[in-house]
């Protein structure tokens, strides 16, 4: 079982940056894929980053390429999301994502646990 809390949520003026933060209970984080995913109001959730679980492998959504970098720190059982250049419609709730098997999976929505999110609001 893992359990995933995510923090670093909050508000931000556009062209500002953010950094999510994505916490892992367990001993097995090392062996997880770990990605984000995001849900604005009104919408259906989306990709934004995956990693893979020795971090060599990084995957994002076209629309934060460039702008966002997925990390992760396997010792301290913690994968991060830094989010530059944000912009309004980057406004949603953030749900950490976690996945036994390839990274690419987890791209393609097969999770094996979520965390609860945390929001990010961008204003303009």
């Amino acid at each position: 079982q893992v359990q995933l809390v995510e923090s670093g949520g909050g508000l931000v003026q556009a062209g500002g940056s953010l950094r999510l933060s994505c916490a892992a209970s367990g001993r097995t984080f090392s062996t997880y894929a770990m990605g984000w995913f995001r849900q604005a109001p009104g919408k259906e959730r989306e990709f934004v980053a995956a990693i893979s679980w020795s971090g060599g492998t990084t995957y994002y959504a076209d629309l934060v390429k460039g702008r966002f970098t997925i990390s992760r720190d396997n010792a301290k059982n913690t994968a991060y999301l830094q989010m530059n250049s944000l912009k309004p419609e980057d406004t949603a709730r953030y749900y950490c994502a976690a996945r036994l098997s390839g990274a690419q999976g987890l791209m393609m929505g097969n999770i094996d646990y979520w965390g609860l999110g945390t929001l990010v609001t961008v204003s303009s």
